[in-house]
């Protein structure tokens, strides 16, 4: 008996890695008023209608779904929500100017920044030559384009800096810093930069674009709306479109909510939930807090958003496939229907959402998913006794699925492929902490925070690559939970 649900488990995981690149299968639950939500193993039970999620199961009245709709095939492509949460907008423009095409040849070339040729122009600069500081500060600005186009944020924001210093009065060069500071999560920095640029410029789309980027990510959402309203009327675009439809149904869901506030985080929750959940919920969140804080050695510097939905409001806000139980997409959300307090799955998932949080702030985004997902089961105090022989099985059989591919959103998956992706994840980096300590997570993140690849990280702080992580996770597991 035992033998067999091990091998079904094993082929419904390989069969899930095989169709993942596919499509999903997904039910719906059709509600009286008209709304439906996608989900997956929808059963009916008594009064409930339940479905999973990777935080757990959960359910509805069923005094409030008209039918179920069966086995309707989900595309996997990237979600509404989380092109829309990203808010990945492009960087500001530059007006092309006489000599720039050179400066930024002499900048970077050959595949490298040419800092002899910029230390050159910053000693004109200083000279006092005629145009030599817009001269500098092109070529700190083709420099800071360069290490941004290769995803190292921390030298592109020096380059940046310097090239807004020798000209204060050029409102780009001010974008631009933060455009990488909003990269970064750096919200507030970014926008003392981008009033600097409002007063210059207050007719540039970009400068609204990107001030209603950092109101969102600080929380202010009736000023985020506001700024992107203003910058599509200025230019319209297709970025701040997406960016406005999404917080214009925040506001909408959010209209009667009422909020609360603890040291570390601001609430806000519906008026029908119990306030006491609300106090509750924070109490328990400040408490996790400090705990991360201690793993993690680092503390988001703003306080991070939190939304309690009902289910419903949960699934018309983020339209996330319905396996996803929370979403942490700059704000921390969750659904809390039915609840009066704070149950040990809720606080589980509160500190699960919460390590996203400090993972996507201590390395400013670049953290993969693989590695969020594994570093945030091992915080909520997961550990993978359940799962270790059927991943220790598929990776003998050479089906392992290798972290690089697990490095991108899984909101597209299968639910086969998410259950076996967060096993994975969890098993890779349970290895780490188990044999080398929690240390060397922190070592890899700051790597990451510091522009190297996820793998390049790894390799320099644990000798090896992608491959040899797997393979002594596979170990690791073998003597740890298989006999």
């Amino acid at each position: 008996m035992r033998r067999g649900w091990k091998a079904r488990r094993i082929a419904l995981l390989l069969a899930g890695m095989l169709l993942a690149a596919a499509a999903a299968r997904a039910d719906k639950i059709v509600l009286k008023n008209g709304r439906k939500i996608v989900a997956y193993n929808v059963v009916e039970d008594g009064d409930k209608v339940r479905y999973e999620t990777p935080a757990g199961e959960m359910a509805l009245p069923k005094s409030i779904v008209d039918h179920i709709e069966r086995g309707g095939l989900l595309p996997v492509t990237e979600s509404p929500a989380e092109a829309a949460a990203s808010l990945n907008m492009a960087p500001p423009a530059m007006e092309p100017t006489a000599g720039a095409a050179e400066i930024d040849h002499g900048a970077v070339h050959d595949g490298a920044i040419d800092r002899e040729y910029i230390t050159r122009l910053e000693t004109e600069a200083h000279g006092g030559i005629a145009n030599a500081n817009e001269r500098a500060a092109l070529a700190h600005h083709a420099a800071s384009q360069f290490e941004l186009s290769k995803g190292d944020l921390e030298h592109a924001l020096g380059d940046a800096r310097a090239a807004a210093s020798y000209v204060p009065g050029q409102p780009v060069f001010l974008m631009n810093v933060a455009y990488i500071q909003l990269q970064r999560n750096e919200f507030r920095e970014a926008l003392e930069y981008l009033e600097r640029a409002k007063r210059l410029a207050p007719n540039n789309g970009d400068v609204y674009k990107l001030s209603g980027w950092a109101y969102y990510g600080m929380n202010r959402l009736d000023s985020a709306k506001k700024d992107w309203e203003k910058a599509q009327t200025i230019h319209p675009d297709a970025d701040v479109q997406a960016a406005l439809e999404k917080v214009q149904r925040d506001i909408q869901e959010e209209a009667n909510y009422r909020e609360n506030e603890s040291a570390h985080f601001e609430l806000r929750y519906n008026g029908e939930s119990e306030p006491e959940l609300a106090r509750e919920v924070l109490r328990v969140l400040e408490a996790h807090h400090q705990d991360i804080e201690a793993e993690l050695n680092y503390s988001p510097p703003d306080p991070i958003g939190v939304v309690l939905y009902t289910q419903q409001g949960f699934a018309d806000i983020t339209r996330a496939p319905g396996w996803v139980g929370a979403l942490n997409d700059g704000r921390i959300r969750v659904p809390v229907q039915g609840l009066t307090g704070v149950t040990p799955e809720l606080s589980r998932v509160l500190r699960h959402e919460l390590t996203h949080s400090f993972i996507q702030q201590k390395t400013h985004g670049r953290a993969p998913t693989w590695l969020q997902e594994g570093v945030a089961q091992w915080m909520e105090g997961k550990r993978s006794d359940e799962s270790a022989s059927v991943l220790v099985q598929v990776y003998d059989q050479g089906h392992a699925a290798p972290l690089g591919k697990l490095e991108g959103s899984w909101l597209g998956l299968s639910e086969d492929m998410v259950r076996y992706s967060y096993a994975w994840a969890l098993a890779n980096v349970e290895y780490i902490v188990q044999t080398e300590g929690m240390g060397d997570i922190e070592k890899i993140l700051d790597r990451i925070a510091a522009g190297r690849s996820t793998e390049e990280a790894i390799h320099e702080v644990l000798r090896g690559d992608y491959g040899d992580l797997m393979q002594s996770t596979a170990e690791y597991l073998k003597k740890n939970y298989t006999r």
